[in-house]
């Protein structure tokens, strides 16, 4: 198994992988406390994956060594330094994993132990993920946003311009509606059910029927 550090045209394969390694692949979940319903949760995207590797840049070409014309140490130690000081993203490929994802350098720490030459090194990579320029995202209050990307970090920027749909002034309610999926659809999020309710002086959040009529 290799293990490939890239940004645009510099490179490094790793002269001595990492004797193990771990991606934890993680999803944000959020959960809320529902008058009459108690405690419900949604499943939403994944999270940005992380790893971290451990292992060391040999001052000498050790049998063990996956290659042998390979940089000294402070060479591959000032690379890294570099490409974390730059800004910019940098790519990481793990042979026979399928693993090919752009990261950010979270954390590099180096140093040396034993008097050999030999830097030990720990490299903490988050992946990086990149988001379609003017992606237009609608917000709670009815407002659109545009979403942008930048090499840096994620922005959004809220426009303050009305989304050209009219949200009406009544909804009739039809079969398998509920309060909150009537505030989800009109006001987008659950979260204002309550305001609804007490607009039509719902008292039990559960007595709604086919064809009453609410006030938005």
């Amino acid at each position: 198994m290799e293990f490939l550090l890239k940004q645009n045209e510099e490179s490094l394969w790793l002269p001595v992988p990492p004797a193990d390694f771990s991606i934890p692949r993680e999803i944000s979940t959020d959960t809320f406390d529902v008058e009459g319903f108690g405690e419900i949760s949604f499943i939403g995207k994944r999270k940005l994956q992380t790893i971290s590797i451990n292992s060391f840049f040999p001052s000498e070409a050790y049998y063990f060594c996956q290659y042998t014309d390979f940089p000294e140490p402070y060479a591959c130690v000032n690379l890294i330094s570099n490409w974390q000081d730059s800004g910019i993203p940098i790519r990481l490929i793990i042979s026979e994993t399928g693993i090919n994802m752009e990261c950010s350098i979270e954390r590099f720490e180096y140093g040396e132990k034993d008097g050999t030459g030999d830097v030990d090194f720990q490299l903490d990579l988050k992946e990086y993920r990149r988001i379609n320029t003017a992606e237009k995202v609608v917000g709670t209050f009815g407002y659109s946003y545009d979403k942008v990307s930048i090499n840096d970090a994620d922005k959004i920027i809220n426009t303050t311009r009305p989304v050209t749909k009219l949200v009406p002034k009544t909804y009739t309610v039809r079969y398998g509606d509920t309060l909150f999926s009537i505030a989800k659809k009109f006001t987008g999020s659950i979260m204002n059910y309550k305001a609804i309710a007490d607009k039509n002086n719902i008292k039990n959040m559960d007595k709604i029927y086919v064809g009453q009529v609410l006030n938005l």
